[in-house]
């Protein structure tokens, strides 16, 4: 009976090591789009009041746990079932991908930036969070394309390996990726705040204080920079997803970059997403009404 029990031990820990070692390769594997993943929603999770800001992180957060919870059993069910479906599904995702971040960049250039009484009117119009809803509704669709490339990447480290390994594999790494992302957004958006208490306690300790002010003022640049990097980040993965999903483009403009290859490929089908999405809200928003 001991032996027994014992045996079970040593194959859980078995079990348990294999996954240390999958799902340190696996992370390995997924460092590039956990990448992309934090600078897209750092930027999504910015431009709140203060008081508002780990709210709508909080919620951002859930959102991305229960986007990996449908996610990741039905990876696992198309792999073993339907393999092929998860190359279109993926291509589905990029294509949105690149909608989101041509416009993105259309929005920078077609609309000016909002002077100090257009954020306050815009602060009182939106008393009932509706536009704070919509962006963690954005946020979460965002995060939900992410996620099903980062549990894609993750289950291919282990296609021949046991089920359990799988299943255990890519939760390992699912856990992993919105723990870690979101916690380093919630340090992001609050580097303001953790300024303004050094300087509070400063009590003329010129270091304190001068960290304390290069917190503050750093925020705002860090801020821009991330909504450059998120917006370039969303059309390199979509990019990207093209290239390596589809024979036709994977062979296309052969001997350019990677990278230049990957943001062409995004850039114009983006661009020839925006009509199709636009005038699918537009149709949506009319059934709401």
């Amino acid at each position: 009976m001991a032996s027994g029990i014992f045996a079970i031990l040593d194959d859980i820990a078995a079990l348990m090591d294999d996954v240390a070692v999958a799902s340190k390769i696996a992370t390995q594997k997924t460092a590039g789009i956990l990448g992309d993943d934090l600078a897209v929603n750092a930027e999504k999770a910015t431009g709140f009041l203060s008081s508002r800001e780990l709210p709508v992180l909080w919620a951002i957060t859930k959102g991305s746990f229960i986007n990996k919870l449908i996610i990741v059993p039905i990876a696992l069910l198309l792999n073993a079932f339907f393999p092929i479906l998860i190359k279109y599904v993926l291509i589905a995702g990029g294509v949105y991908l690149a909608y989101e971040g041509v416009e993105k960049i259309i929005h920078y250039f077609m609309h000016r930036a909002k002077k100090g009484k257009e954020v306050v009117d815009e602060i009182v119009h939106d008393a009932d969070h509706s536009d704070e809803k919509q962006k963690i509704k954005s946020a979460i669709v965002t995060d939900f394309i992410l996620s099903i490339e980062i549990v894609i990447i993750a289950l291919s480290t282990v296609l021949q390996k046991p089920l359990s390994l799988q299943i255990l594999t890519v939760s390992v790494v699912s856990i992993l990726a919105t723990v870690g992302v979101y916690g380093i957004v919630a340090l992001i958006v609050r580097m303001d705040d953790a300024g303004y208490k050094l300087i509070k306690i400063a009590k003329g300790k010129k270091t304190i204080s001068g960290l304390g002010n290069l917190l503050v003022k750093a925020l705002p640049i860090i801020i821009k920079i991330l909504a450059v990097v998120g917006t370039v980040a969303l059309i390199l993965v979509a990019g990207g997803i093209f290239v390596h999903n589809i024979e036709y483009f994977h062979h296309m403009l052969h001997g350019w970059p990677d990278m230049l290859k990957e943001t062409v490929f995004g850039l114009v089908i983006g661009l020839v997403a925006i009509p199709f999405f636009n005038g699918a809200k537009k149709i949506m928003s009319l059934f709401k009404k």
